[in-house]
């Protein structure tokens, strides 16, 4: 007598992220025509088994072309490939950016073996080790960053990081059974999540060598500040010791040159209060409002800021025309404070 058959077997990681990216907004289809593929009308193509390498899993597909999304913005989801060119002159730093946000997300959990690319950028995803967020000149590292900073929002919160969770525990329970130094299985690469730093936030793996020369600790952090003659830290809002390792959003230096973010689009508008001396001093740069005086903008930042240019995947240095002459808002604002954060979040180059 026949069985009826009333079920079907998925594999685990398989439901955790299908599962996933529906709840994202994302229908995953399998297919031999594509590698991987969007259609901007909520439709993800993923090549089925026969187009797929061995070291393929549908799982890192998913998170991979997640992390895309996480770049792109959320607008990239109406976007066919994100929005992406495949050919164009922008597409190695956003593959670049995207593989830096899959490191960070994927190292939070100890997945980085289970979840390392398996395109033709592998090479760069081989090459990046310890804070891969360092050089913040770098426009791939930017984006990388406003990435990361998404992951923590909807439509992406909470479920990318609750799937993250799942496959870290499914993978911790897997990896006893891969046979020790069996290299042909992807369980075999899994190791432990990092313990959080002290203050909650996610640890930083990397060593002196690899922040600038300093010492990754809450004591050469640009954010711990003295209050009252205790340490505390602007990223975590909470008392630090000094001697304990830097999290995740350590900053050894915070160079304005190489940011401008105060003067560019973080902030649309300075005021200059009109018997400030920059007024008489540098007229041409000040715009009567009727009820106040600003400093005139160009574009999204104010005229008086030059440099900026983007040269390969660096920008080139800021630097202030007026900087002599200018205004006293422009004088208090304070490096490595409250807005100075707030400033570099909002234009990716602080977490």
């Amino acid at each position: 007598m026949p069985r009826e058959v009333t079920s079907r077997y998925i594999d685990p990681l398989t439901q955790v992220w299908v599962t996933a990216a529906r709840r994202i907004g994302l229908r995953v289809i399998r297919t031999p025509d594509a590698y991987a593929a969007t259609d901007g009308r909520g439709t993800l193509a993923i090549g089925d088994a026969q187009t797929l390498d061995a070291d393929d899993s549908l799982a890192q597909m998913i998170f991979h072309e997640l992390c895309h999304s996480l770049v792109e913005g959320e607008e990239s989801f109406t976007r066919a490939d994100w929005g992406m060119d495949n050919t164009g002159p922008d597409h190695d730093w956003r593959e670049h950016a995207c593989l830096r946000t899959q490191y960070v997300l994927s190292g939070r959990h100890g997945l980085r073996g289970l979840f390392a690319p398996t395109t033709d950028f592998r090479a760069f995803w081989d090459s990046l080790s310890g804070d891969v967020l360092a050089d913040r000149t770098d426009r791939s590292v930017q984006a990388a960053i406003a990435a990361i900073r998404r992951a923590a929002l909807p439509p992406w919160a909470p479920v990318l990081g609750e799937a993250l969770e799942a496959t870290a525990r499914i993978a911790q329970a897997a990896a006893p059974f891969a046979a020790a130094g069996d290299r042909e299985t992807l369980w075999s690469a899994i190791t432990l999540a990092p313990a959080p730093h002290p203050t909650g936030l996610p640890a930083l793996a990397a060593t002196a060598s690899e922040t600038n020369g300093a010492s990754p600790s809450c004591g050469t952090c640009a954010w711990r500040y003295d209050q009252r003659g205790v340490s505390r830290c602007r990223q975590a809002q909470a008392k630090v010791d000094p001697s304990w390792p830097g999290c995740e959003r350590y900053e050894a230096v915070l160079d304005c040159q190489t940011c401008g973010a105060c003067c560019r689009a973080a902030y649309h508008s300075v005021e200059v209060a009109r018997r400030d001396p920059a007024v008489k001093a540098q007229p041409e740069y000040i715009v009567d409002r009727g009820t106040y005086l600003e400093i005139r903008r160009n574009g999204d930042r104010c005229a008086a800021l030059h440099g900026g240019e983007v040269v390969g995947e660096r920008q080139t240095r800021f630097h202030c025309v007026i900087y002599d002459d200018r205004p006293r808002t422009c004088r208090e604002f304070t490096l490595g404070s409250d807005h100075c954060l707030t400033a570099r979040r909002r234009v990716g180059l602080s977490l």
